[in-house]
């Protein structure tokens, strides 16, 4: 390694914080608007706070628990003394990385509606500057979260390497079990609120969206917030955290592969090391300096049509995209040399593939294309053929997702430089891929957290009576806000699927290093590694598959198999369940409120907004436990139960069918949504139209698809295959 580039994780990490803390203190200064528009946003940050607060209250239990758990775990001498706080700390910055979120987003909607009074130009650089704060955050707390365990464990405490990337390892564990927290329990609280504000409001009183008189308005707006920029928060802090120690994980057995030639080209094996499981939080590093460059290029024109907003926002990642693939040729060049160019190959193809993946999702859900406006013209009809044609148009929507991930996978496996007889290498790439596709995240998050944004400033518009012109921008910038969203849940599934499968990857090597530890089969007489130092990295795979009959014909790994396809059903069943129980109660409270308070509808009586906001929140902390049990529990029961085998055949399996489903679902949900905004715009009859109030039953069946059910299940397939990996020790210990 020609130069120390380590320090660019650190300063990357801090730079972020400056230029996030730089974008605060502008978005402060901003104009809130009427004392109205004031007054109705305070009531959002009211909403949003208290049910964050609530909710952390719940999760702390949790945390304490799974923290005795790890430290029983570790006094059997299973993980290191230090997992159970690294487990900690993952859940409390992805917890803060979503309160930062949601913070910003609550204060900056009124803003975003003041600046609609000027200029459509200065209210998408409003909300996009509150999504960039966001962004900014998610990815120096990620960063700086890995960067300071790994230095603590390398350099002050010299443990081994394979310890510190298993420490690390459980650091993700816990960003993952707060962001499934935070997704499906901000997701219920969300659509549970926007479900029964639409069907009573819209379809059975006849009124407008975000029309004060609705008594479940407020609790719609907090719902955005905690679901759509706290929950999102959290969910993307995990991702990006978990393809980051995924890799590094990785990264320590390519080296430890290397002939000892190569190994002394870095100066040892040491050093070698250093370099491999460095690179991940390097490229994290390019891709934080990239995405605040691309934050500068986005602006439109003041008569921008969608296209053209969507074509303002792409500026931005479109620029930090391409220099991240400049940048990280550089640091690839400097830190493994130019003999190990495949790796920036392999974290190209999952750049690519992640591009891909937006474009798909883009022309399956805008209503600038074919597929969603198919669904609109299905409203015609009936309500039925709404339900019909989505469903449609979301399983189409898996095809070149699927096809595009598969394809990186063996791309970046080749070009890395693997080979299924030496597989090291490869498997590194296969994570490379997963850390380029989320290089960008602060500027990719930052376009999909501006949604929300916008998306309250139309509310606050319509609730403080503006100008019809100040809606009409702000529901410009949230229909984009709809697409954007649909793009970002479509690149958080691809990368998820990435990530996953770096972690079963790392899950297979940590099993190896554990069968070496415990000399499985004579491993010890058996291998003594081509350097002559006997090592895991030494093992061939095909003995590991051998010896746990890691083979299609074993009937354990195809029971697993069969469980992991399965739980992605039973997690949606759960989820969609309990938005449909949280909505048939706003649906109840809102009817009470019209049928009991005449005034509401004249105007002259104020709605409890208060008692809907409770409803949410009661709904969202009792019904997000169970999920939650079931992506830890389960992985640990069929461990320990059945085995290895069947556990590498539960979390495959779960990857699998998850996947597609989330895929199916997000772009289903998207495409319903804005269907139903094509017709408002005054299509096929407009706002009020029996096409109109067809569309609106799809909306809502949609409404959990793309915002609780499938988002929540990119979370899932990752934790699954986190909690296997952290706990991959005791399953070597079981009897199977």
């Amino acid at each position: 390694m020609t130069v120390d580039m380590g320090v660019l994780a650190p300063l990357a990490s801090l730079l972020a914080v400056l230029f996030a803390g730089y974008l605060y203190a502008t978005l402060k200064k901003q104009d809130s608007g009427t004392e109205e528009m004031r007054e109705i946003s305070h009531a959002i940050q009211e909403g949003a706070s208290a049910y964050l607060r609530r909710q952390y209250k719940g999760v702390a239990i949790f945390f304490v628990l799974m923290f005795i758990v790890l430290l029983a775990v570790s006094f059997l001498g299973y993980l290191t003394i230090y997992a159970s706080f690294a487990f900690v700390t993952g859940g409390f910055l992805s917890a803060l990385s979503g309160f930062v979120g949601m913070k910003v987003a609550t204060m900056s909607n009124a803003k975003t509606t003041a600046a609609a009074k000027h200029s459509l130009n200065k209210a998408l650089r409003t909300a996009f500057s509150s999504g960039a704060v966001m962004g900014l955050m998610v990815v120096a707390l990620g960063l700086f979260h890995v960067t300071l365990w790994f230095f603590l464990l390398k350099d002050v405490l010299s443990l081994p390497i394979e310890q510190v990337t298993a420490t690390i390892v459980t650091s993700g564990m816990g960003a993952s079990s707060m962001a499934l927290f935070a997704r499906v329990g901000g997701g219920i609280y969300t659509k549970g609120a926007d479900v029964g504000a639409d069907l009573v409001g819209k379809v059975e009183a006849g009124i407008p969206e975000d029309d004060p008189r609705n008594p479940a308005v407020i609790a719609d707006n907090v719902g955005d917030n905690v679901g759509d920029v706290a929950g999102m928060g959290a969910d993307l802090f995990e991702s990006y955290v978990g393809s980051i120690v995924a890799t590094m994980a990785l990264g320590a057995s390519a080296a430890l592969s290397l002939p000892r030639a190569e190994q002394a080209l870095f100066g040892g094996y040491s050093e070698a090391t250093t370099a491999f499981v460095t690179l991940p939080m390097v490229i994290a590093a390019v891709g934080i300096f990239a995405s605040i460059i691309g934050t500068f290029f986005v602006k439109t024109e003041e008569k921008a049509d969608q296209r053209a907003l969507l074509t303002a926002l792409r500026r931005g990642v479109y620029g930090a995209t391409i220099l991240v693939v400049i940048f990280t040729y550089i640091a690839i060049d400097q830190i493994l040399g130019s003999r190990y160019m495949g790796v920036w190959f392999a974290l190209l193809s999952g750049l690519i593939a992640g591009n891909i993946i937006g474009f798909n999702t883009e022309y399956f859900t805008s209503d600038s294309y074919n597929p969603t406006k198919s669904i609109s013209k299905s409203a015609k009809t009936s309500a039925a053929t709404v339900m019909i044609t989505g469903l449609s148009v979301g399983m189409l929507s898996t095809l070149i997702p699927i096809i595009v991930v598969g394809v990186s996978v063996i791309t970046s496996f080749f070009l890395a430089g693997g080979s299924l007889a030496d597989p090291e290498i490869g498997l590194y790439g296969i994570g490379m891929a997963a850390v380029g596709m989320l290089s960008t995240l602060g500027i990719t998050l930052s376009t999909d957290a501006y949604g929300p944004v916008a998306d309250n400033a139309g509310g606050i518009a319509e609730m403080s009576h503006q100008e019809a012109y100040v809606r009409e921008r702000t529901d410009a910038l949230d229909a984009l806000g709809n697409t954007t969203a649909a793009t970002g849940k479509g690149f958080a599934i691809g990368s998820a699927a990435l990530t996953a499968l770096a972690l079963i990857a790392a899950y297979l090597d940590s099993i190896k290093r554990y069968a070496w530890e415990s000399n499985i089969a004579g491993l010890h007489t058996t291998y003594v590694g081509r350097n002559g130092i006997p090592g895991y990295a030494f093992v061939p795979y095909s003995d590991i598959i051998s010896h746990y009959q890691l083979n299609i014909l074993n009937p354990l790994l195809l029971a697993g198999m069969f469980i992991g396809a399965m739980l992605p059903f039973i997690f949606c069943s759960i989820t969609m369940n309990a938005v449909g129980r949280a909505a048939q109660k706003m649906v109840e409270e809102v009817r009470r409120q019209f049928r009991t308070m005449p005034g509401i509808m004249k105007g002259t009586q104020k709605p409890d907004y208060g008692r809907c906001v409770d409803i949410s929140t009661r709904a969202a902390q009792k019904e997000m436990v169970t999920p939650a049990i079931i992506a830890i529990a389960v992985p640990i029961a069929i461990g320990l139960l059945l085995g290895v085998a069947a556990e590498i055949g539960l979390v495959i399996g779960a990857l699998v069918s998850g996947f597609v489903l989330a895929v199916f679902m997000a772009n289903a949900g998207g495409a319903w949504d804005n269907a139903k905004k094509y017709i408002e715009k005054g299509h096929y009859g407009g706002k009020g139209s029996p096409a109109h109030k067809a569309s609106i039953i799809g909306d809502t069946v949609g409404d959990p698809f793309k915002d609780t059910s499938g988002p929540s299940l990119n979370i899932l397939i990752k934790l699954m295959s986190m909690t296997s990996l952290v706990f991959a020790a005791l399953f070597i210990a079981s009897p199977f």
